[in-house]
């Protein structure tokens, strides 16, 4: 096809798609990735709550564990950069389909590691797989719904991905006390085995088959959303034809430091690592912490981890609900700074009590995590179609790089200087996400991803 052609192919089918309502199909889409991206949270975090029992099984040193749970976080830093590019080429959902067999099976691999180095392996290629199932699945929903609904749309989906990780809490909280650690990984195991053949009903991302020339087949999932909005009882406005710049159907990586996009791209790396060091370097180590250092019994660590999971989801709803009023800009401004008070005032006080770590962490964390959470959705609103699904790919790279270093951070941060000290550095972290923002940052709310980005 020509470029011409594939213009006015991507010009009909977004004008198109911006008017549909929210039907029943775009939810069931909403659902089946959704249920995906949840086992892909829980997965990430179940070993958190192994963790304290491991430690006492493999008799591990505290470099090991920060190891093991960093080890998940590299992985996904090469799947979603490798993941991301290979669905600019392949498409959204040949590569979801991918992504979700590898993180299942790797699972599975992960109940028979018989020491630190053989879950560490593991867990690198099972992170390969989950860090590249959000970032292309983020992508895909962002490309169905209209300006107007993307963000309460986007992260009513996205709001899975810590109700995962508070399921993760809950899981550890019954099951490793009277099962063991592996109990932990079973779980994860049969649900996530479910969401594989709904792959199959799913259909493609139309923005994305038009990007690429085939125009036919976008047209034909369109044709469809609209058919079911009428026989919905809705009323579809005419389309409204906005003029979009040609585009060239195939990617190029290199386009994410060209022109507008290499100040958009460096800036969302900079959130991306900010927020996670902080949100990962807490949530995955506290459980341990409680247990190693405060002396709480193993049940009572477990359930202190699982309240900080629980403040995070709460958070993240009222976020879903209010962002495309507030905007991403403002939001994430205040966030961040905001989250430093609490950190700051744990370091203050030195951190003494596990009370003290579940009350003022748990604040920092439910603050933070409206940003980790919501930042699939910005990421997607920067990029266009042709680069959407690698420019978040490497975006959420720098979430895997974060993620990774925050385990290391806390534990050689704690050897050297102790406990209050991680907090404070915590606090620095925020406090230059926040600056970032204001600086840098766009407003992305209420407009239409081709005017975003051209």
């Amino acid at each position: 096809m020509a470029s011409g052609q594939t213009s006015a192919t991507q010009t009909d089918i977004v004008a198109r798609l911006e008017r549909l309502p929210i039907t029943r199909r775009l939810t069931m889409i909403r659902v089946v990735i959704g249920s995906a991206t949840f086992f892909d949270a829980y997965t990430v975090l179940a070993i958190a709550f192994a963790m304290p029992q491991l430690v006492s099984e493999w008799h591990l040193t505290p470099g090991e564990v920060g190891l093991i749970l960093s080890s998940g976080y590299l992985g996904q830093l090469f799947g979603s950069v490798f993941f991301g590019s290979l669905a600019e080429k392949i498409g959204r959902m040949p590569t979801l389909f991918i992504t979700i067999v590898l993180f299942v099976s790797m699972d599975l691999a992960c109940l028979f590691s018989w020491g630190a180095w053989s879950m560490i392996a593991f867990r690198f290629l099972q992170g390969i797989g989950t860090g590249g199932e959000v970032p292309v699945a983020s992508a895909y929903i962002n490309e169905f719904v209209g300006a107007r609904r993307r963000g309460r749309f986007f992260l009513l989906y996205e709001v899975i991905f810590p109700v995962g990780l508070m399921f993760a809490g809950i899981a550890g909280f019954f099951l490793v006390p009277a099962f063991g650690w592996k109990a932990m990984f079973i779980v994860g195991l049969v649900p996530a085995i479910l969401t594989i053949p709904l792959r199959w009903i799913m259909p493609e991302s139309p923005r994305w088959l038009a990007s690429v020339g085939r125009g036919e087949k976008a047209d034909a999932v369109v044709s469809m959303l609209e058919r079911e909005a009428v026989k919905a009882g809705h009323t579809l406005a005419e389309p409204v034809a906005r003029p979009l710049p040609a585009a060239e159907a195939k990617s190029d990586w290199r386009d994410l430091f060209r022109g507008i996009y290499r100040r958009r791209t460096f800036m969302i790396w900079g959130l991306w690592v900010s927020v996670y060091v902080v949100n990962n370097g807490l949530i995955t180590w506290l459980p341990t912490l409680y247990k190693e250092v405060f002396n709480v019994p193993l049940q009572t660590s477990l359930a202190y981890g699982w309240v900080t999971s629980g403040v995070g989801v709460v958070a993240s709803v009222l976020c879903a609900l209010l962002i495309d009023r507030v905007g991403r800009k403002r939001w994430y401004s205040v966030a961040f700074v905001a989250a430093t008070v609490p950190l700051v005032v744990l370091g203050a006080l030195g951190a003494v009590s596990a009370v003290q770590v579940v009350l003022f962490a748990s604040i920092a964390y439910a603050i933070l995590q409206t940003i980790s959470f919501s930042l699939y959705l910005y990421s997607a609103e920067l990029y266009p179609t042709r680069l959407r699904a690698i420019g978040t790919g490497f975006g959420s790279a720098w979430l895997r790089a974060g993620s990774s270093a925050g385990p290391l951070l806390v534990a050689w941060i704690m050897d050297g200087f102790g406990i209050g000290w991680v907090f404070i550095a915590f606090a620095g972290i925020a406090l230059l996400g926040g600056l970032v923002t204001i600086f840098f940052a766009i407003e992305t709310k209420g407009r239409v991803l081709e005017e975003l980005a051209p």
